[in-house]
């Protein structure tokens, strides 16, 4: 009687370790399944144009805290990469797309040239540059500096109007640390 219970016993616990084992085994590999990595398979195929764009960042105040705000522009690289500077400072005279962002370049501003002296960018305005908001003088630049200094090859701006340095911005910008 001892050992058919002994035996029982034993054939219970050997039945528990083999329902264990499978039940176990089997959701070991349902997680396997499920950390594995699949191919992501796009539900269109990406056209020349979307391969041919960018992101870039501008900087405009924002209306309620002046605070500045990046914004992401998708761009064609085409339209950027033989004239970057001049198409960013563009982008920043027309003003945002975020109805929360103001413009803060002055209305009819054109940038008439610019180039680069080492790691200092120069641009030269137009005269309307100088209709700016007299309160607003030092966002205008941090934006201009910011938008511009995401360029790797660009450290500092310098501001002309028409040609000439200006009292106004005389010195070369930096972007704030």
């Amino acid at each position: 009687m001892k050992n058919k219970k002994i035996m029982l016993i034993f054939l219970i616990l050997i039945i528990i370790v083999l329902v264990g084992g499978y039940f176990g085994i089997k959701y070991a590999k349902n997680k396997q399944e499920q950390t594995s990595v699949e191919e992501y398979i796009p539900e269109e195929e990406i056209t020349e144009e979307q391969l041919r764009q960018t992101i870039v960042s501008l900087y405009f105040p924002n209306k309620e805290t002046n605070e500045i705000n990046p914004e992401a522009r998708l761009i064609d690289i085409n339209e950027i990469i033989n004239s970057p500077y001049e198409k960013l400072i563009n982008l920043l005279i027309e003003g945002p797309k975020n109805e929360k962002n103001k413009k803060i370049i002055p209305e009819n501003t054109k940038i008439q040239k610019y180039y680069m002296e080492g790691d200092c960018l120069y641009l030269d305005f137009s005269s309307e540059f100088l209709n700016y908001n007299k309160e607003e003088k030092d966002i205008m630049i941090k934006c201009i500096v910011n938008t511009l200094t995401e360029l790797t090859e660009v450290n500092k701006v310098k501001i002309l109007i028409n040609g000439q340095e200006n009292a106004e911005f005389a010195e070369a910008y930096e972007r704030e640390k």
